[in-house]
């Protein structure tokens, strides 16, 4: 059983690789096929807390009409400095 490589990703590909080198291309085709039937297609998205809290303190603000971003992203970082605390919301250009 051989293995169409032009499928794969690059990690499949190494994995795949480093099998053979270690058990044989027989043993390996095999096991690599039994590791790739286990193997979920779709990747799992993982879920950020820290954007989920910003996301929920800045759902408040969307009933005020006033407050408007625009249509250019923001980056928001820890403010530095001495004496400093808060956040630094920046534009992006």
């Amino acid at each position: 059983m051989t293995i169409d490589q032009s499928t794969l990703t690059k990690g499949q590909i190494r994995k795949l690789n480093a099998l053979r080198k270690s058990v044989g291309d027989d043993i390996a085709d095999v096991a690599f096929g039994k590791w790739m039937k286990t193997q979920s297609k779709t990747p799992k998205e993982t879920r950020d807390p820290v954007a989920d809290a910003l996301v929920n303190a800045l759902s408040n603000l969307t009933s005020d009409k006033s407050f408007k971003l625009g249509t250019k992203g923001y980056v928001v970082k820890r403010s530095k400095g001495k004496g400093a605390s808060g956040f630094v919301a920046s534009k992006v250009v």
